[in-house]
């Protein structure tokens, strides 16, 4: 078994969002691991980093809001974080560097593209570019 002492977990405000949060509390548990939630505003690029979004700013609190109950729910305390970025695959990545965590875990929905499965790009770039383990929970 590996230890497990800080877990990110990526949210989007998908249902598979929820059993992620649920997972990352039950594998918390065992080391006592400290869980951060990110909500990333992916802005335009016409638009600066720094930009006040606010109707996407409420829905990223409220998703992060939602979030923290599910964690509350599971006897786990979670902290959270909204962030401003152009790309979400590199801010996670980057936020798991400067957070030093042993585990990502994203949950991800089911995606058709073309008749095809699709993962998207975000789960894909933090899969290639993240230097610890990388769950991808697929509700």
């Amino acid at each position: 078994m590996i230890d497990i002492h800080r877990i990110l977990v990526p949210v989007v405000g998908d249902p598979a969002d929820e059993e992620a949060m649920q997972l990352a509390c039950f594998l918390a548990k065992k080391n006592k691991a400290k869980i951060w939630a990110v909500y990333v505003i992916q802005l335009m690029r016409s638009l600066p980093v720094d930009a006040e979004v606010d109707a996407e700013i409420s829905r990223g609190e409220a998703i992060l809001d939602h979030i923290e109950k599910v964690a509350e729910e599971m006897d786990y305390n979670v902290e959270t974080d909204l962030l401003q970025a152009r790309d979400a695959g590199p801010t996670i990545v980057e936020e798991a560097s400067d957070h030093n965590v042993d585990l990502i875990i994203m949950g991800i929905r089911y995606k058709r593209r073309l008749g095809q499965f699709s993962l998207g790009d975000v789960g894909p770039y933090v899969l290639k570019n993240a230097s610890c383990r990388v769950i991808l929970y697929q509700q």
